[in-house]
């Protein structure tokens, strides 16, 4: 099988996962696997942030991997955490050569037996939930494409475990779904209040109650609720145009 029949075939692993029920742990060791054949790497591990913004090891390829990354949460030092905390990669780290930045890290590493890692960040539109992390025996360097390559395997992740986390949150995207609309029958009720009494055009009272709200920094909801009750007039919303 060639490398990109094998790459077709990955993606196609990592996207069946987009469905209502999937194994959460099982995707995560999944990308942890695959990342390891696909990018020329000895071990991976992977970090995540809870519902509370805690860091925990939420799967590795190896015993070694996962006591490595036990590591940098206890002693909050390493390429992952700068990786987490700036949402930007870090890769083509040397060992040999961290021993300034990183110098625990460098120590329990060098342990470990590794001499390389990568950080790829788990991320979407500026959400950060976590990284993978990659441990190589030998000096390695990725190149853009396999740089780009772990990113995009990082990404098709991070929108099922995001997409995840909606689904198990759904009591309260219900409620805020219902709130917005109860004030969207509100707002309509303002409308007709204003099409009625101003004989102006359903756009214009949308934009009467639009640019009132705005100008007076209120809840478009709570100036619809005082034309609804009457107690603010069309006149009152033109007033200060």
């Amino acid at each position: 099988m060639t490398r990109e029949q094998r790459l077709a075939r990955v993606f196609v692993e990592l996207a069946d996962t987009l469905v209502d029920d999937f194994d959460m742990i099982d995707l995560l060791h999944q990308l942890c696997d695959r990342s390891v054949e696909l990018l020329a790497a000895d071990a991976a591990g992977l970090i995540l942030a809870d519902q509370h913004g805690r860091l925990q090891v939420m799967a590795s390829t190896t015993e070694e991997a996962r006591l490595l990354e036990l590591f940098v949460l206890q002693n909050e030092e390493g390429p992952c955490l700068d990786c987490y905390t700036t949402g930007e990669q870090v890769v083509n780290v040397e060992l040999d050569a961290i021993g300034r930045r990183w110098p625990r890290f460098q120590a329990a590493g060098i342990a470990a037996g590794y001499h390389a890692t990568h950080a790829l960040p788990m991320r979407l539109r500026g959400q950060v939930i976590g990284t993978l992390n990659l441990f190589c025996l030998q000096p390695s360097t990725l190149t853009d494409v396999d740089i780009d390559l772990g990113q995009a395997l990082c990404d098709i992740a991070t929108i099922a475990l995001l997409q995840e986390r909606t689904i198990r949150s759904g009591e309260i995207l219900a409620e805020q779904l219902q709130g917005a609309l109860n004030s969207r029958i509100v707002i309509e009720q303002a409308k007709g209040v204003l099409v009625a009494s101003a004989e102006i055009p359903l756009d214009a009272a949308f934009a009467l109650l639009r640019d009132y709200s705005r100008r007076h920094n209120l809840r478009l909801a709570d100036v619809a609720h005082q034309v609804a009750n009457q107690t603010l007039a069309a006149t009152d919303l033109a007033a200060s145009t």
